[in-house]
Protein backbone atom coordinates (compact mmCIF):
# COMPACT_ATOMS: atom_id res chain seq x y z
CA UNK A 1 0.00 0.00 0.00
CA UNK A 2 1.41 3.43 0.94
CA UNK A 3 5.20 3.44 1.35
CA UNK A 4 6.55 6.64 2.86
CA UNK A 5 10.15 5.60 2.08
CA UNK A 6 9.61 5.52 -1.70
CA UNK A 7 10.66 8.41 -3.95
CA UNK A 8 7.15 8.57 -5.38
CA UNK A 9 5.32 11.44 -3.65
CA UNK A 10 2.51 10.46 -1.25
CA UNK A 11 0.08 12.50 -3.32
CA UNK A 12 0.87 10.40 -6.41
CA UNK A 13 0.63 7.16 -4.42
CA UNK A 14 -2.82 8.20 -3.18
CA UNK A 15 -3.95 8.93 -6.73
CA UNK A 16 -2.71 5.54 -7.94
CA UNK A 17 -4.47 3.71 -5.12
CA UNK A 18 -7.58 5.92 -5.23
CA UNK A 19 -7.15 6.88 -1.58
CA UNK A 20 -8.00 10.09 0.23
CA UNK A 21 -4.87 12.06 1.14
CA UNK A 22 -6.37 13.01 4.51
CA UNK A 23 -6.62 9.35 5.51
CA UNK A 24 -2.92 8.90 4.75
CA UNK A 25 -1.67 11.96 6.59
CA UNK A 26 -3.84 11.33 9.65
CA UNK A 27 -2.02 9.64 12.51
CA UNK A 28 -4.41 8.28 15.18
CA UNK A 29 -3.73 9.59 18.66
CA UNK A 30 -3.78 6.86 21.32
CA UNK A 31 -5.98 7.32 24.36
CA UNK A 32 -4.10 8.77 27.33
CA UNK A 33 -3.27 6.35 30.15
CA UNK A 34 -5.66 8.28 32.39
CA UNK A 35 -8.55 7.63 30.00
CA UNK A 36 -7.63 3.96 29.68
CA UNK A 37 -7.74 3.55 33.46
CA UNK A 38 -11.06 5.40 33.57
CA UNK A 39 -12.47 3.18 30.82
CA UNK A 40 -11.45 0.07 32.74
CA UNK A 41 -13.26 1.37 35.83
CA UNK A 42 -16.38 2.31 33.83
CA UNK A 43 -16.39 -1.19 32.36
CA UNK A 44 -16.15 -2.72 35.86
CA UNK A 45 -19.05 -0.56 37.09
CA UNK A 46 -21.15 -1.44 34.04
CA UNK A 47 -20.56 -5.17 34.51
CA UNK A 48 -21.66 -4.94 38.14
CA UNK A 49 -24.50 -2.44 37.66
CA UNK A 50 -25.64 -2.73 34.00
CA UNK A 51 -28.73 -0.58 34.70
CA UNK A 52 -26.64 2.49 35.62
CA UNK A 53 -26.48 5.30 33.08
CA UNK A 54 -23.85 7.99 32.61
CA UNK A 55 -25.17 10.16 35.46
CA UNK A 56 -24.96 7.44 38.09
CA UNK A 57 -21.61 6.20 36.82
CA UNK A 58 -20.31 9.77 36.97
CA UNK A 59 -21.57 10.09 40.56
CA UNK A 60 -19.88 6.83 41.57
CA UNK A 61 -16.62 7.84 39.92
CA UNK A 62 -16.67 11.23 41.65
CA UNK A 63 -17.23 9.54 45.02
CA UNK A 64 -14.17 7.40 44.27
CA UNK A 65 -12.08 10.53 43.66
CA UNK A 66 -12.11 10.74 39.85
CA UNK A 67 -12.34 14.30 38.55
CA UNK A 68 -14.72 13.55 35.72
CA UNK A 69 -17.87 15.13 34.33
CA UNK A 70 -20.84 13.49 32.65
CA UNK A 71 -19.80 14.48 29.11
CA UNK A 72 -16.52 12.62 29.47
CA UNK A 73 -18.28 9.55 30.88
CA UNK A 74 -20.72 9.63 27.96
CA UNK A 75 -17.86 9.95 25.44
CA UNK A 76 -15.96 7.00 26.91
CA UNK A 77 -19.14 4.90 27.13
CA UNK A 78 -19.82 5.59 23.44
CA UNK A 79 -16.22 4.68 22.63
CA UNK A 80 -16.66 1.35 24.44
CA UNK A 81 -20.20 0.88 23.04
CA UNK A 82 -21.62 0.63 26.58
CA UNK A 83 -25.28 1.44 27.21
CA UNK A 84 -27.43 1.25 30.32
CA UNK A 85 -29.81 -1.70 30.23
CA UNK A 86 -33.33 -0.54 31.06
CA UNK A 87 -36.41 -2.74 31.10
CA UNK A 88 -38.90 -1.67 28.45
CA UNK A 89 -42.00 -0.01 29.80
CA UNK A 90 -44.75 -2.56 29.91
CA UNK A 91 -48.44 -1.89 30.21
CA UNK A 92 -49.96 -4.46 32.53
CA UNK A 93 -53.49 -3.02 32.57
CA UNK A 94 -54.61 -3.24 28.96
CA UNK A 95 -58.39 -3.55 28.60
CA UNK A 96 -59.79 -6.36 26.46
CA UNK A 97 -62.22 -5.36 23.74
CA UNK A 98 -65.70 -6.62 24.57
CA UNK A 99 -65.10 -7.13 28.30
CA UNK A 100 -67.76 -5.63 30.54
CA UNK A 101 -66.94 -2.36 32.35
CA UNK A 102 -68.42 -2.29 35.86
CA UNK A 103 -69.66 0.87 37.63
CA UNK A 104 -67.47 2.60 40.20
CA UNK A 105 -69.20 2.35 43.59
CA UNK A 106 -66.46 3.50 45.97
CA UNK A 107 -66.82 7.26 45.64
CA UNK A 108 -67.22 8.76 49.13
CA UNK A 109 -67.65 5.27 50.61
CA UNK A 110 -66.00 4.92 54.06
CA UNK A 111 -63.99 1.70 54.36
CA UNK A 112 -64.37 0.72 58.01
CA UNK A 113 -63.84 -3.06 58.30
CA UNK A 114 -61.84 -5.98 56.88
CA UNK A 115 -63.30 -7.78 53.87
CA UNK A 116 -65.35 -4.73 52.95
CA UNK A 117 -63.14 -3.82 49.97
CA UNK A 118 -60.35 -5.77 48.33
CA UNK A 119 -58.07 -4.50 45.56
CA UNK A 120 -55.72 -6.09 43.04
CA UNK A 121 -52.92 -4.85 40.86
CA UNK A 122 -50.18 -6.24 38.60
CA UNK A 123 -46.61 -5.09 38.18
CA UNK A 124 -43.53 -6.55 36.51
CA UNK A 125 -40.15 -7.51 37.96
CA UNK A 126 -37.17 -7.31 35.56
CA UNK A 127 -34.93 -10.39 35.70
CA UNK A 128 -31.56 -11.07 34.07
CA UNK A 129 -33.02 -12.46 30.83
CA UNK A 130 -36.77 -12.02 31.13
CA UNK A 131 -39.61 -10.37 33.03
CA UNK A 132 -41.87 -11.86 35.70
CA UNK A 133 -45.34 -10.49 36.40
CA UNK A 134 -46.57 -10.18 39.99
CA UNK A 135 -50.20 -9.89 41.05
CA UNK A 136 -51.22 -9.03 44.60
CA UNK A 137 -54.64 -9.16 46.28
CA UNK A 138 -54.97 -6.74 49.22
CA UNK A 139 -57.52 -5.72 51.80
CA UNK A 140 -58.12 -1.96 51.77
CA UNK A 141 -58.95 -1.61 55.44
CA UNK A 142 -56.09 -3.62 56.96
CA UNK A 143 -53.67 -3.08 54.05
CA UNK A 144 -52.83 -6.76 54.34
CA UNK A 145 -51.52 -8.68 51.34
CA UNK A 146 -53.97 -11.56 51.18
CA UNK A 147 -52.27 -13.49 48.36
CA UNK A 148 -49.91 -13.10 45.45
CA UNK A 149 -48.68 -14.99 42.41
CA UNK A 150 -45.80 -14.77 39.90
CA UNK A 151 -46.08 -15.57 36.21
CA UNK A 152 -43.96 -15.20 33.08
CA UNK A 153 -47.07 -14.30 31.04
CA UNK A 154 -50.10 -12.04 31.51
CA UNK A 155 -52.54 -14.91 31.15
CA UNK A 156 -55.49 -14.46 33.57
CA UNK A 157 -54.84 -17.86 35.19
CA UNK A 158 -52.27 -16.63 37.72
CA UNK A 159 -54.63 -13.81 38.80
CA UNK A 160 -57.45 -16.31 39.27
CA UNK A 161 -55.12 -18.54 41.34
CA UNK A 162 -54.25 -15.62 43.62
CA UNK A 163 -57.93 -14.67 43.98
CA UNK A 164 -58.99 -18.24 44.81
CA UNK A 165 -56.30 -18.50 47.49
CA UNK A 166 -57.40 -15.22 49.07
CA UNK A 167 -61.06 -16.33 49.04
CA UNK A 168 -60.14 -19.70 50.57
CA UNK A 169 -58.07 -18.16 53.37
CA UNK A 170 -60.06 -15.02 54.22
CA UNK A 171 -63.60 -15.44 52.90
CA UNK A 172 -65.29 -13.18 50.37
CA UNK A 173 -65.13 -9.38 50.13
CA UNK A 174 -68.21 -7.24 49.75
CA UNK A 175 -66.55 -5.18 46.98
CA UNK A 176 -63.61 -6.01 44.72
CA UNK A 177 -61.82 -3.08 43.07
CA UNK A 178 -59.40 -3.40 40.13
CA UNK A 179 -58.39 -1.52 37.00
CA UNK A 180 -59.51 -2.37 33.45
CA UNK A 181 -56.77 -4.94 32.88
CA UNK A 182 -57.93 -7.85 30.73
CA UNK A 183 -56.86 -10.28 33.47
CA UNK A 184 -59.34 -8.77 35.95
CA UNK A 185 -62.23 -8.34 33.49
CA UNK A 186 -61.84 -11.86 32.06
CA UNK A 187 -64.74 -14.27 32.46
CA UNK A 188 -62.66 -16.62 34.62
CA UNK A 189 -61.83 -13.84 37.11
CA UNK A 190 -65.24 -12.16 37.25
CA UNK A 191 -67.12 -15.48 37.47
CA UNK A 192 -65.02 -16.41 40.50
CA UNK A 193 -66.15 -13.18 42.20
CA UNK A 194 -69.77 -13.61 41.12
CA UNK A 195 -69.78 -17.11 42.65
CA UNK A 196 -69.12 -15.55 46.08
CA UNK A 197 -71.51 -12.64 45.40
CA UNK A 198 -68.80 -9.98 45.53
CA UNK A 199 -69.64 -6.63 43.96
CA UNK A 200 -67.13 -5.93 41.17
CA UNK A 201 -65.80 -2.41 40.67
CA UNK A 202 -63.80 -1.56 37.54
CA UNK A 203 -63.41 2.20 36.95
CA UNK A 204 -63.69 3.47 33.38
CA UNK A 205 -60.43 5.38 33.90
CA UNK A 206 -57.73 4.01 36.18
CA UNK A 207 -56.75 6.48 38.93
CA UNK A 208 -53.71 5.63 41.03
CA UNK A 209 -55.20 6.45 44.43
CA UNK A 210 -58.14 4.14 43.81
CA UNK A 211 -55.92 1.12 44.36
CA UNK A 212 -53.12 2.93 46.17
CA UNK A 213 -52.53 0.24 48.76
CA UNK A 214 -51.89 -2.49 46.21
CA UNK A 215 -49.90 -0.20 43.94
CA UNK A 216 -47.80 1.09 46.85
CA UNK A 217 -46.97 -2.44 47.97
CA UNK A 218 -45.93 -3.49 44.48
CA UNK A 219 -43.85 -0.33 43.98
CA UNK A 220 -41.96 -0.91 47.25
CA UNK A 221 -41.43 -4.58 46.47
CA UNK A 222 -40.05 -4.01 42.95
CA UNK A 223 -37.93 -1.07 44.13
CA UNK A 224 -36.34 -3.21 46.84
CA UNK A 225 -35.74 -5.99 44.32
CA UNK A 226 -33.82 -3.68 42.02
CA UNK A 227 -31.65 -1.96 44.63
Amino acid sequence: MIDRAKSVPLTRQCQMLDLSRSSVYYRPVPNPEEDLALMRRIDEIHLRFPFMGSRKIRDMLQREGYGVNRKKVQRLMRLMDIHALYPKKRRTSLPEKGHKIYPYLLRNLPVVRPNQVWAADITYIPMARAVLYLVAIMDWYSRKVLSWRLSNTLDPAFCVDALEEALYRYGAPEIFNTDQGAQFTSTAFTDTLKDVRACIVVPVMFVLHQIAYATGFLFRLTNNQQT
